[in-house]
């Protein structure tokens, strides 16, 4: 019998790259896709993803999604405590894992943990421990494929909103700049690949700047500002 779990989706490249590795491995039955969205805006966090695109993902992968909302400019105990009613809620219908998309960030993947196991959830990570070469290298033989929809402004910039992530775009990037995104340096909305049964129709949109500050561990504010595609499900 399958384990019962619950995939974090965020509707970019690596969420749906692990998905594509569980469906591969055959041990879970993926029972949802749970998604994190900005209660007012209504669009998924980082990636801004809207609601219908995120539904039309779900449709085509044929596994039902799961919302949490956040608050606008939310704490990590807003976060902590919304998942945490989440994963409640599932483990009372039997789901025993969760899975996510990290490579290597260990704080982040602790985090989980100590957040998820005392609730009896296990968390999986497909493709913990590859390098962000291996990583990109995994994607791109996958069969997957993905847009980037936002980027940091003194990064990557505007121009690349838009771009696919395919050999050519990877070996175009600077040394400075992480092939995978583990920096943050770009996040994407994947539209096709093996996972869906038929591809994703969208529009980018014209693109767009917006800042955010930051509060830091030491007290202290942060502007950060990043581009986004105006992205939306085509008519």
């Amino acid at each position: 019998m399958k384990k019962k779990a619950v995939m974090n989706w965020s509707g970019g490249k690596d969420s749906a790259h692990a998905l594509w590795k569980i469906m591969e491995q055959k041990e879970f039955e993926v029972v949802a896709l749970l998604t994190t969205v900005n209660k007012e805006t209504q669009l998924s966090t980082m990636h801004n993803i809207p609601m219908e695109l995120l539904q039309a993902q779900s449709k085509s992968i044929g596994i039902p999604l799961y919302i949490v909302g956040l608050k606008p400019q939310g704490n990590l105990n807003d976060y902590s405590a919304t998942m945490a009613d989440a994963a409640k809620q599932f483990k009372e219908q039997g789901i025993t894992h969760f899975i996510f998309g990290d490579i290597y960030l260990h704080d982040i993947r602790k985090y989980r943990e100590e957040l998820l196991h005392p609730l009896g959830i296990e968390v999986i990570e497909p493709l913990w421990n590859m390098s962000s070469q291996e990583a990109i290298e995994s994607y791109l033989r996958s069969g997957l494929q993905t847009v980037i929809v936002t980027t940091e402004a003194d990064g990557l910039g505007i121009e690349a909103i838009g771009k696919i992530i395919d050999r050519t775009f990877i070996h175009q990037l600077s040394s400075d700049i992480d092939p995978n995104g583990e920096n943050g340096e770009y996040h994407t909305f994947c539209y096709d690949g093996p996972i869906f049964s038929s591809p994703i129709a969208f529009d980018l949109g014209t693109p767009m700047e917006k800042s955010y500050d930051i509060q830091l561990e030491d007290g202290t504010t942060k502007r950060y500002t990043y581009c986004f595609a105006n992205l939306r499900a085509k008519v």
